[in-house]
């Protein structure tokens, strides 16, 4: 007895707290919603700025969720700096600043802290230790929130009963005023990752201890970007507290952060600035310092960086964007899923790619196809799809994957890993398996697509010449189409556009439907619209080189005519009538017309950007164009760009437009 005195006698030294016989109540509550009642000036400041300065005390006592009361055994004394658990209870823990673990300690058990995947394997770690500091505390219960959250709550509440977890949020209850500011805002952090109630005494002194220091202006930036994440946690945007922490960090200067510091503002701003561009000049300094340290940032931050810029739509920060895909270039292997998602994300936002990027997003995709999270694989073909990009190894893959692994998606993956084939007009070996696959998930799951989701999955097979026979009948039905129409109980002209395109493919190439019909009402009259067209516009200027070697052709610019709409809603580059002779009519009559040709002048943006392949809706366009009876001839870009002068342009037309005649010109 008398070497444990002498052993705890530096603890002494700072005084000693009172000694309790009975066993103390600690209160916690895993709850969404408040209720509380409270003074006039709680309705308008935070818990700790309510007790500090109107005294209100006042606390919930009618709980509407669960209750966990724990009970931890006090230790005949305590030291001020350390709160103890009872050298005879199994828990040996004890929580201290007086005589902190060395680094060498902390870091030995930070990764003892990682390897576990379980909350009881994190409560063992902390019954094998014998003293913690606030840091480490407050990263056992981080890693308990990872293991057990599930959306909004946690996925085994009984898990906040246990133990381990009672006498650490005891302790640090009881030592707030001694925690280090780090320990004491990741501490609050976790526990609002937690959900423990916000009005119990543990989450009031935390607060309360955490307003007094930022008052003080004590917290370096790292730790008030903690301190606003939990502020954001448990009282919104609108905190009164988290604007006092923005408006710390906008006194310091951003070039003197560190990455992770710079990392974690970027992260706090997402949810603080509004459209109305507040913090606008906080973040022009930002960008300005990001862009001469992304050569030092690892995956986690250039995929941090990106989030947030996306998040806060920072499209004038494209020269950070562009570095920050210079970097990702040597990351690439190294993202989790999770960071390459983000990454992959942002590039679309942004309509950013970098040739780099790409070559190694080539050589990485066919390996994670197998391995990555469905959702991972869905931005992946997203991305070479939205960038026009055709990596035949890259789909061949997914492709593959798709058959065995498509059970697995959800709709919304499913949906976007066959319109990225779609768009791109790209048809895999495996072209029977995996639309046989497809079937068989719209037959056993299709009441769990959302509906633009589900039209946008059948348009995509048809511009690939797989037609969706079965389930027209139920997109053309009245209660599918309600379903399509926004508050306003209309529908977006892009989705109309849709639905007439489909309509004329099973008029067109499905003979044998006999289901509902398309309404006149939900048709369009035209494909080619200002924003997510079904065409896409002429290049204006290969449109004038064809047009001067036309009117030497053909002898008169009246001739021929330009972007003509046609009565099936496509839009020709040109249109050139025959008669029955073969002589060119003019554009303007209509009777005796025996011929009509389409000319479909294709610029560089009607193909894939890395192979000469028309894009989906290309395809399809021409496909139905000949269906419906047009000559179509084909001018591509890199045929017409090899001839400079006039006469080979008018002999490259001719040969292309009038192979069997020999008349130069009319």
């Amino acid at each position: 007895m008398a070497l444990k005195l002498t052993q705890n006698l530096p603890l002494l030294q700072f005084g000693i707290h009172h000694c309790f016989a009975g066993l103390i109540s600690v209160r916690l509550l895993c709850s969404s919603g408040l209720g509380r009642s409270s003074c006039a000036a709680c309705l308008c400041t935070s818990a700790a700025r309510c007790i500090q300065t109107h005294g209100c005390r006042k606390l919930r006592t009618d709980f509407s969720s669960r209750n966990v009361t724990t009970a931890v055994r006090e230790p005949s004394f305590f030291a001020s700096s350390s709160v103890g658990i009872h050298r005879d209870s199994e828990l040996r823990f004890r929580l201290t600043q007086l005589h902190r673990p060395s680094s060498d300690e902390e870091k030995s058990f930070q990764q003892k802290l990682a390897c576990c995947s379980t909350s009881r394997q994190v409560f063992s770690l902390l019954c094998s230790v014998e003293v913690l500091s606030d840091t480490m505390a407050a990263a056992c219960l981080h890693l308990v929130a990872d293991l057990e959250q599930d959306g909004g709550a946690l996925r085994d509440p009984s898990v906040l009963e246990k133990d381990a977890i009672r006498a650490l949020c005891f302790q640090l209850e009881r030592d707030s005023e001694r925690l280090t500011e780090a320990g004491l805002v990741s501490a609050l952090l976790a526990c609002t990752r937690l959900f423990l109630d916000p009005w119990s005494t543990l989450m009031v002194r935390l607060v309360t201890e955490s307003q007094k220091r930022l008052d003080g202006e004590q917290m370096a930036v790292g730790e008030l970007c903690v301190l606003g994440q939990a502020m954001l946690a448990m009282e919104g945007p609108g905190s009164a507290m988290l604007e006092q922490v923005i408006g710390q960090i906008q006194k310091q200067e951003p070039d003197k952060w560190s990455l992770p510091d710079l990392v974690a503002v970027y992260r706090l701003l997402e949810v603080c600035v509004g459209e109305d561009g507040k913090h606008g000049d906080l973040l022009n300094a930002m960008h300005t310092h990001a862009v001469t340290v992304t050569s030092r940032m690892d995956p986690a931050a250039v995929s941090g960086v990106l989030s947030s810029l996306v998040a806060l739509n920072q499209r004038q920060a494209l020269p950070l964007v562009i570095s920050l895909c210079k970097q990702a270039v040597r990351h690439v292997p190294h993202f989790s899923d999770e960071e390459l998602s983000h990454v992959l994300a942002a590039l679309i936002h942004f309509g950013h790619s970098d040739r780099y990027f790409v070559d190694a997003m080539q050589n990485y995709g066919p390996r994670m196809a197998f391995t990555s999270h469905p959702e991972t694989v869905s931005k992946v073909t997203e991305f070479f799809s939205r960038r026009n990009i055709l990596s035949p190894t890259v789909f061949n893959a997914v492709a593959e994957s798709f058959v065995y692994r498509a059970d697995s998606y959800s709709t919304s993956q499913v949906a976007r890993q066959i319109m990225a084939f779609g768009r791109l007009g790209y048809l895999p070996p495996n072209v029977g398996q995996m639309f046989k696959k497809v079937e068989t998930i719209l037959h056993t799951r299709f009441s769990q697509f959302q509906p633009r989701m589900l039209l946008n999955l059948l348009h995509a097979c048809t511009l690939v010449e797989r037609f969706p026979v079965n389930f027209l009948s139920k997109v053309f039905s009245s209660y599918f189409l309600q379903q399509l129409q926004d508050q306003d109980l209309r529908i977006e002209r892009a989705v109309l556009a849709q639905l007439t395109q489909l309509y004329m493919t099973v008029k067109l190439e499905c003979p044998t439907y006999e289901g509902p019909q398309l309404l006149p009402k939900y048709r369009v009259k035209s494909f080619l619209t200002s924003s997510r067209s079904l065409e896409t516009p002429v290049d204006q200027q290969l449109y004038n080189s064809v047009k001067s070697g036309l009117v030497d052709i053909l002898g008169d610019r009246s001739f021929f005519g330009s972007q003509v709409l046609t009565p099936y809603c496509y839009t020709l580059d040109v249109e050139i009538k025959l008669d029955e002779e073969g002589y060119a009519l003019p554009a303007s009559q209509t009777d005796e017309v025996y011929k009509r040709i389409a000319l479909c002048i294709d610029g560089q943006k009607r193909f894939t950007n890395n192979v000469r392949q028309l894009l989906g809706k290309e395809v399809i366009k021409q496909r139905h164009l000949r269906l419906l009876g047009y000559e179509v001839v084909q001018i591509p870009f890199y045929e017409f760009e090899k001839y400079r002068n006039m006469s080979k342009v008018v002999e490259y037309l001719h040969q292309k437009i009038f192979p069997h005649t020999f008349r130069l010109s009319w």
